[in-house]
């Protein structure tokens, strides 16, 4: 062998042997390959495509049911009687001629910049609503202009699979054999804008007082605008965040406009929020009728969201105001007419502006409730429906007050809570009624030191008598020891709206907004001892053949029947021994009806309330002020010219008597409570407390609690040097309680209330 030959066989010999590949391949290789992923993808966008083929072929464009399906909605007294017929739906179609091209543009701008060149329909926009309604994930935009006109027009507003593909092959028809003009005419003519309105025409008239050919651009961006929200961008009612939300949008219009060469920039800068004028309501509508009717419609609007009917609160009302709906309610004809004679005669018979101005500032709310079945037996919103839109029985823009204070109580009860040096909290316990009294939390201030009325000091009271004249040092220490979190928790469980309401101290003197239908549901649910009572206005639904079926108003037990009763029976002292004794136990028709129940003044006289309840009937009255021209929230001081001093409203003059009137009318047979506890002044006479060494220091009860203490806590200690907390806002009061000797029987102080930022500075209750 030669030298190469060597050196070829040494060179074979040092290669390394290939690796070896496996006959069969990897389990997952056999099965997704590249090749079959791409084969398998094609082959369902043929599928897909084939599909889409033969949708198209077999669904043809219906004839328009949107005209032909309108109808007037009935409502029925709960005793089958006729309330009122809404008569036809507000819509007047008008030619795309009689629009300004500018606010023509102002839609395109809002729902669909490629209108003009587009065909018909959104693929991806329309996908993603497949995605979201399989789901669950309800409505989201993407349509266009064209697909949301076939909507309104051809098709119901179900949030279905087969609706969306029917409306994208409609979409597409459509956009072949009609003109975008008359596409656009249709979408701006069918849509709901709110307010009852259909149609630009009707919206234009609705927010602007003006006929559609009048509409400025500014006017049209905002009508463009409303469509994506009725209910929420209605600047009549929007919340703050929804007027921004709302401005927002209306500056996205026109800045789109701008883009797309529509509106030149100069011009645009000038433009100013073009605010709309006030709601006005309905013809027929007038007196209690609209305030009834608009209950009626929010409670269904409700209940179709709730159990899948409508997407949202938008697409409900769209369906409802549509018509075709027959509403029963659980109004009680008789019922309602004597609260309605009931605050004509203790209030707005009273009123005169022109010789007091601020009587045209003056609103009254009331909502009735049958606590055993929840059902709204009454309900006053205001004056007159048409004279003022807003319903003052359901808005909660105002501070319940002092009425808040027997949900603290409800709290401290059910959590077995206890003061700083571990008493358990009952009716007969002791807390110091100190004015700004500093609040501690484990022996330190926690910055919260409320004023009690007219700055009086009270010194030692039990929780009793701290209800009977509402003293807000002790429920603020109270609702501490309790702890927020457990109170504001108390508070949803019995019917107050709690989202977003902060856990804080200053929520004692309840500052929170509320309405007097919440408060109605929340003294209706004490009164059904603890069992949750939901006020109900629909007794029932009917549209064709389909009955709209509501939830019963009587739920689970959410606070024990003995927390429950005995707050009852300590609100019965308010009545006999307190702040609504002049109008409540003093009324002769009262006949020996035992009531509990609860008034109120806010900060500055803004609200004053009375609700109260037998064992077969709740009221909630509210009284609020409200600027006529701007609907700002004003004093109610000096209302009617009759109430003592300085004219003070509080919760125990008029809200209080309007209580009176009504329900020792309506109320039926008297009756007694029925309470499982041994606590309070409706089972025990008041019992005067004994004076402790420690004016501050909440001490032990003049009786034996009858719950045990399930916890302790570090006493409190005396304050020894001046509070740190920033004192009270509020303005002085000015007016000192009434000698009774020497001044006719007027009511206590009124000391509960929510002020702005520390506590109420109410007047006399009288």
């Amino acid at each position: 062998m030669g030298r190469a030959d060597e050196r070829r066989a040494r060179q074979r010999g040092g290669r390394r042997a290939a690796p070896k590949r496996s006959s069969g391949g990897s389990g997952i290789r056999r099965f997704f390959t590249w090749k079959k992923i791409l084969g398998t993808f094609f082959s369902l966008c043929l599928l897909g495509m084939a599909a889409f083929v033969v949708l198209y072929l077999m669904i043809d464009v219906p004839k328009g049911n949107a005209a032909a399906t309108q109808q007037s909605n009935i409502y029925k007294y709960s005793d089958g009687k006729v309330l009122a017929r809404t008569g036809k739906v507000n819509r007047e179609l008008v030619d795309l001629a009689e629009v300004p091209k500018p606010v023509q543009r102002t839609f395109v701008a809002a729902e669909n910049k490629s209108f003009y060149k587009d065909a018909g329909v959104d693929f991806k926009g329309t996908a993603r609503g497949l995605l979201n309604t399989l789901s669950g994930k309800g409505k989201q935009g993407g349509s266009t202009i064209t697909q949301q006109y076939v909507k309104n027009y051809y098709l119901e507003q179900d949030q279905t699979v087969t609706r969306k593909l029917k409306e994208l092959v409609i979409s597409l028809k459509v956009d072949r054999t009609t003109s975008k003009d008359d596409i656009l005419a249709g979408y701006i003519n069918t849509s709901y804008y709110g307010r009852g309105a259909y149609g630009i025409q009707a919206a234009a008239q609705a927010y602007y007082r003006v006929d559609a050919r009048k509409l400025s651009v500014e006017q049209g961006a905002y009508l463009a605008a409303l469509l994506q929200a009725p209910s929420q961008y209605d600047w009549a009612v929007a919340t703050d965040s929804g007027k921004e939300l709302v401005k927002q949008r209306w500056n996205y219009v026109l800045n789109n406009m701008v883009e797309e060469k529509w509106l030149d920039s100069s011009k645009r800068d000038g433009m100013k929020f073009p605010v709309p004028k006030p709601p006005q309501g309905a013809p027929g509508m007038e007196g209690q009728t609209g305030y009834l009717v608009e209950a009626a419609n929010l409670a269904l609007e409700k209940q179709l969201v709730a159990q899948g009917s409508a997407s949202d609160m938008e697409d409900a009302e769209a369906k409802v105001t549509a018509g075709g709906w027959t509403l029963t309610l659980n109004v009680d004809k008789k019922k309602q007419t004597q609260l309605e004679k009931s605050v004509k005669t203790q209030l707005t018979s009273k009123l005169d502006e022109d010789k007091r101005p601020v009587d045209g500032d003056i609103q009254a709310g009331a909502v009735s409730v049958d606590p055993k079945t929840g059902k709204v037996v009454a309900l006053y919103g205001g004056v007159d429906y048409v004279k003022h839109y807003r319903s003052n029985a359901t808005r909660r823009d105002y501070q319940p007050a002092s009425t808040f204070k027997p949900v603290i109580l409800a709290a401290a009860l059910e959590d077995d809570a206890e003061t700083q040096d571990g008493t358990p909290i009952a009716a007969n316990t002791i807390y110091d009624g100190t004015s700004k009294r500093p609040v501690e939390d484990d022996g330190k201030k926690v910055g919260f030191a409320p004023p009690n009325e007219d700055d009086e000091d009270y010194g030692d009271v039990t929780v009793q008598t701290a209800m009977n004249k509402s003293i807000n040092s002790v429920f603020a220490q109270m609702g501490v020891d309790v702890g927020m979190e457990k109170v504001m928790e108390v508070a949803g469980e019995l019917g107050m709206d709690t989202e977003g309401m902060e856990a804080v101290p200053a929520q004692t003197l309840g500052s929170m907004g509320a309405s007097p239908m919440e408060m109605a549901g929340v003294y209706a649910t004490l009164d059904n001892h603890g069992r949750k009572v939901t006020p109900a206005v629909v007794k029932s639904a009917e549209h064709k053949d389909r009955l709209v079926k509501f939830p019963d108003p009587i739920g689970e037990q959410v606070i024990s029947i003995e927390a429950a009763d005995t707050v009852t029976s300590v609100l019965t002292g308010v009545v006999d021994d307190g702040t609504a004794r002049t109008s409540v136990r003093e009324n002769p028709a009262r006949d020996g009806q035992q009531v509990a129940g609860k008034t109120g003044t806010s900060d500055k006289n803004r609200s004053a309330w009375f609700v109260g309840y037998t064992p077969n009937l709740v009221t909630s009255v509210g009284m609020f002020g409200e600027d006529a021209k701007t609907g700002a929230q004003v004093t109610m001081q000096g209302a009617t010219g009759e109430l003592p001093g300085k004219g003070r409203v509080a919760g125990g003059s008029f809200p209080a008597r309007i209580w009176a009137a009504y329900t020792f009318n309506a109320m039926g047979e008297v009756s007694k409570f029925d309470l499982d506890t041994d606590q309070g002044a409706g089972v025990e006479p008041t019992v005067p407390p004994t004076p402790t060494e420690d004016p501050v220091t909440p001490s032990t009860p003049t009786t034996q609690p009858t719950s045990k203490p399930t916890k302790t806590k570090k006493p409190t200690k005396e304050p020894t040097e001046q509070p740190t907390t920033q004192e009270p806002t509020q303005e002085p009061p000015t007016e000192e309680p009434s000698d009774p000797a020497t001044t006719p029987p007027v009511e206590p102080p009124d000391t509960g209330g929510g002020g702005e930022e520390d506590g109420e500075q109410g007047g006399l209750d009288g």
